[in-house]
Protein backbone atom coordinates (compact mmCIF):
# COMPACT_ATOMS: atom_id res chain seq x y z
CA UNK A 1 0.00 0.00 0.00
CA UNK A 2 1.38 3.35 -1.00
CA UNK A 3 0.38 6.36 1.04
CA UNK A 4 1.29 9.95 0.31
CA UNK A 5 3.23 11.93 2.89
CA UNK A 6 0.06 13.87 3.76
CA UNK A 7 -1.94 10.65 4.21
CA UNK A 8 0.77 9.29 6.50
CA UNK A 9 0.72 12.53 8.51
CA UNK A 10 -3.06 12.30 8.90
CA UNK A 11 -2.91 8.70 10.14
CA UNK A 12 -0.04 9.45 12.51
CA UNK A 13 -1.87 12.50 13.91
CA UNK A 14 -5.05 10.47 14.43
CA UNK A 15 -3.01 7.74 16.11
CA UNK A 16 -1.81 10.43 18.51
CA UNK A 17 -5.35 11.52 19.34
CA UNK A 18 -6.09 14.17 16.69
CA UNK A 19 -9.60 14.34 15.25
CA UNK A 20 -10.27 14.57 11.52
CA UNK A 21 -13.51 16.35 10.62
CA UNK A 22 -15.34 17.27 7.43
CA UNK A 23 -17.00 20.65 7.92
CA UNK A 24 -19.91 21.22 5.53
CA UNK A 25 -21.61 24.42 4.54
CA UNK A 26 -25.29 24.78 3.68
CA UNK A 27 -24.18 24.97 0.04
CA UNK A 28 -22.69 21.48 0.31
CA UNK A 29 -19.03 22.52 0.24
CA UNK A 30 -16.69 20.51 2.47
CA UNK A 31 -13.41 21.37 4.15
CA UNK A 32 -11.38 18.79 5.96
CA UNK A 33 -9.62 19.81 9.15
CA UNK A 34 -7.32 17.88 11.45
CA UNK A 35 -7.80 19.00 15.07
CA UNK A 36 -4.85 18.18 17.36
CA UNK A 37 -5.71 16.71 20.74
CA UNK A 38 -6.65 19.47 23.16
CA UNK A 39 -6.98 22.16 20.50
CA UNK A 40 -10.10 23.73 19.03
CA UNK A 41 -8.17 25.07 16.05
CA UNK A 42 -7.88 22.72 13.09
CA UNK A 43 -5.39 22.51 10.26
CA UNK A 44 -6.90 22.13 6.79
CA UNK A 45 -5.94 18.97 4.91
CA UNK A 46 -6.52 18.21 1.21
CA UNK A 47 -9.80 16.51 0.29
CA UNK A 48 -7.87 14.22 -2.06
CA UNK A 49 -5.81 12.84 0.84
CA UNK A 50 -8.93 12.07 2.87
CA UNK A 51 -10.71 10.54 -0.14
CA UNK A 52 -7.69 8.30 -0.76
CA UNK A 53 -7.71 7.08 2.86
CA UNK A 54 -11.44 6.36 2.60
CA UNK A 55 -10.94 4.48 -0.68
CA UNK A 56 -8.30 2.32 1.03
CA UNK A 57 -10.85 1.74 3.82
CA UNK A 58 -8.53 3.21 6.46
CA UNK A 59 -11.11 5.80 7.58
CA UNK A 60 -14.85 5.80 8.17
CA UNK A 61 -17.07 8.82 8.75
CA UNK A 62 -20.03 9.11 11.10
CA UNK A 63 -21.81 11.15 8.36
CA UNK A 64 -23.01 13.94 10.67
CA UNK A 65 -23.98 17.44 9.51
CA UNK A 66 -22.49 20.03 9.64
CA UNK A 67 -19.24 18.37 10.85
CA UNK A 68 -18.63 14.67 10.27
CA UNK A 69 -15.94 13.01 12.36
CA UNK A 70 -13.70 10.31 10.91
CA UNK A 71 -12.56 7.22 12.79
CA UNK A 72 -9.78 4.81 11.97
CA UNK A 73 -11.10 1.48 10.74
CA UNK A 74 -9.53 -1.75 12.01
CA UNK A 75 -7.28 -1.67 8.97
CA UNK A 76 -6.54 2.04 9.52
CA UNK A 77 -5.53 1.34 13.13
CA UNK A 78 -3.19 -1.41 11.91
CA UNK A 79 -1.55 0.86 9.32
CA UNK A 80 -1.25 3.72 11.84
CA UNK A 81 0.37 1.33 14.34
CA UNK A 82 2.90 0.28 11.70
CA UNK A 83 3.66 3.93 10.84
CA UNK A 84 4.11 5.02 14.44
CA UNK A 85 5.57 1.81 15.85
CA UNK A 86 3.19 1.88 18.81
CA UNK A 87 -0.22 0.60 19.88
CA UNK A 88 -3.11 2.80 18.79
CA UNK A 89 -5.40 3.77 21.65
CA UNK A 90 -7.86 6.33 20.20
CA UNK A 91 -11.32 5.14 19.32
CA UNK A 92 -11.85 3.58 15.94
CA UNK A 93 -14.64 2.08 13.89
CA UNK A 94 -14.94 -1.71 14.10
CA UNK A 95 -15.66 -4.31 11.42
CA UNK A 96 -15.09 -2.10 8.37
Amino acid sequence: MRLTAVQQQILEAMAGGATLKAHRTLDGDKRYQLHPLGSERGEEVPATAVAGLEKLQLLHSNQKFPAATFLLTDRGRQVAAELTGQEIKPLGARNF
